[in-house]
């Protein structure tokens, strides 16, 4: 795909983007709407939208190479993505109840109302901080990549493009709040999803391998080990270690975030809440094993190119 196939698609991509936030800042003003989206959201819309939040550019570059690291970490992760499955139960059937019997337009109004006003404004302020930081480490791993591909080609310097992101991003979300929000990143997890099995498609169309063909691929290959039960106390692999700290992290990075929690609160009722998060879970699940499977499909490609080239 050349440069300037990219750059269209990153101009339509972003012109989508605008144009639904115009259409849905137009329709709805007013602080509930833009923080808890009147409450009108559909839960499937939610459950959907969340994926893109909660998975990333970063996540499209790490998990897969993670699969052939030289540790061999194989589809360790996936225990980890478990214990956040278990985490996100937690947080549903404990956490969720709460927050929608309080009727809350923040989660840390409930640190508020328990620990008092000095509590609350420190764990916004942490949140505000680390989620500034993190969205910076994430754009700025994303920028490299279109620096690279895209524009370079147009001797584009790295400043400048990082500061079209940032006002490209601010620009479709200033106005139309949360609602906004919600319907651009149910479009973002679309293309995320869709790129995911895209590339699963290319890679076996250039190994000439069906779908079945595929799964047997990685099956019998050496990066498809999940589970590991050996070296409870030397390895930070270990099954239940893993479980454990994805069961945590998700609680502490989820449960207590006001980012992917705010979604929540803008479903109709605890009802709907509930089911956008049972449905988000099985979705984070299954999406995550088609990220290691990238990683395992493109370490065979790769491996297989280079005996050939070898040969040659």
């Amino acid at each position: 795909m050349t440069p300037s196939t990219i750059l269209l698609l990153i101009i339509i991509y972003f012109g989508t983007l605008f144009y639904i936030s115009h259409k849905v800042s137009k329709k709805d003003s007013g602080n509930d709407a833009f923080f808890t989206a009147n409450k009108n959201s559909k839960w499937y819309l939610v459950a959907f939208g969340m994926i893109g939040t909660a998975l990333s550019g970063v996540t499209f570059i790490s998990v897969p190479g993670e699969v052939g690291a030289a540790s061999g970490e194989q589809f360790k992760y996936f225990q980890f993505v478990l214990g956040n499955a278990v985490g996100f139960l937690i947080i549903t059937k404990l956490l969720l109840p709460l927050y929608y019997r309080m009727n809350l337009t923040s989660i840390y109004g409930y640190i508020e109302q328990r620990m008092g006003v000095y509590s609350y404004k420190t764990a916004a302020s942490i949140f505000l901080i680390s989620r500034t930081v993190s969205s910076a480490f994430r754009l700025y791993l994303v920028v490299i990549v279109l620096q690279r591909f895209v524009f370079d080609f147009y001797n584009i310097p790295f400043a400048f493009t990082v500061f079209m992101s940032l006002i490209l991003i601010f620009s479709y979300t200033y106005r139309g709040g949360l609602k906004t929000i919600i319907i651009t990143d149910t479009l973002q997890t679309f293309f995320l999803v869709t790129s995911v099995f895209l590339t699963i498609y290319f890679i076996c169309d250039r190994m000439d391998l069906s779908a079945i063909g595929a799964f047997e691929e990685v099956k019998n290959s050496n990066y498809s080990k999940i589970f590991f039960f050996d070296d409870f106390m030397g390895s930070k692999f270990h099954f239940i270690k893993q479980i454990i700290g994805g069961m945590f992290v998700t609680i502490a990075m989820v449960g207590l975030d006001q980012d992917l929690m705010q979604k929540n609160l803008s479903c109709k009722n605890i009802g709907e809440a509930q089911k956008n998060m049972f449905t988000f879970t099985g979705i984070f699940v299954i999406i995550n094993i088609f990220f290691l499977s990238v990683g395992a499909l493109l370490y065979i490609y790769a491996n297989k190119t280079e005996s050939q080239f070898q040969l040659t």
